[in-house]
């Protein structure tokens, strides 16, 4: 099930944020780690939240931004590779049409997910948005 998030769920979506982020960047350290948490809690008070639950657990989330910005997408990685991302991939182009993410590309199989979700490659970056040296790919559908 695919559902708008609450307050309620904040907790539940920066653990999952956290260990999403343990689990697939383990170029970052714990500083790194704690100086992009503002940035998640930021785009999780502004953005448009979704979260996918399965049998009531918490299984991930995706925020928009603007007219067709994918801004996250995070699953547990108990719940990965089960589909989830794919649904709220869907669930997003069901709601603002094709769309557009920028995906770190040093995070193994992120650029293939999306490019089997449809989106291909339209430029490059050696910098995050916050201008750390982490390059940086951006995609389109």
């Amino acid at each position: 099930m695919i559902r708008p998030a609450t307050t309620a769920d904040i907790a539940a979506l920066t653990r999952i944020w956290e260990e999403s982020v343990r689990a697939a960047y383990d170029f970052l350290s714990e500083s790194d780690i704690n100086f992009y948490r503002p940035y998640l809690l930021a785009g999780l008070m502004d953005g448009e939240v979704w979260v996918a639950e399965d049998d009531g657990a918490h299984a991930g989330f995706c925020v928009l931004a603007g007219d067709n910005t994918l801004a996250m997408l995070f699953i547990d990685p108990v719940h990965q590779r089960r589909g989830v991302g794919r649904a709220l991939i869907a669930h997003a182009c069901a709601l603002r049409g094709p769309l557009i993410v920028e995906v770190n590309e040093q995070v193994t199989g992120n650029v293939t997910f999306y490019q089997k979700c449809g989106f291909a490659v339209t430029g490059r970056s050696d910098t995050d948005a916050a201008g750390n040296p982490y390059p940086i790919v951006f995609m389109a559908q």
